[in-house]
């Protein structure tokens, strides 16, 4: 069975940092790209950002770039993203999500749980 369990978010005043994890098991984990897409609260989903099987290569989204830091350590069964200069609007719900294929944007088959994110004064 396939299981991502994040972790890390929390209440960060803007301008802020936080690193989100996410830990998979019950497939081979460093056969698939990963990727993190978030949920603002009353909006759709949106990809924030995906990493290929070994790590190297990553994509962002336009609003991320420079801010964000997708990483994953394949001994760990593990991925991260680092979250820089933070803004209100980044503010989501944050979700692990496991690709189809060895590079991001092949499409998405699991979720994990999510964990929320806010940022505010």
């Amino acid at each position: 069975e396939v299981q991502l369990v994040e972790s890390g978010g929390g209440l960060v005043q803007p301008g802020g940092s936080l690193r989100l994890s996410c830990v998979a098991s019950g497939f081979t984990f460093d056969n698939y790209a990963m990727s993190w897409v978030r949920q603002a609260p009353g909006k759709g989903l949106e990809w924030v950002s995906g990493i290929s099987w070994n790590g190297g290569s990553a994509l962002y989204a336009e609003s991320m770039k420079g801010r964000f830091t997708i990483f994953r350590d394949n001994a760990k069964n593990t991925l991260y993203l680092q979250m820089n200069s933070l803004k209100s609007d980044d503010t989501a719900v944050y979700y692990c999500a496991k690709d189809l294929g060895v590079n991001p944007v092949a499409g998405l088959d699991y979720w994990g749980q999510g964990t929320q994110v806010t940022v505010s004064s």
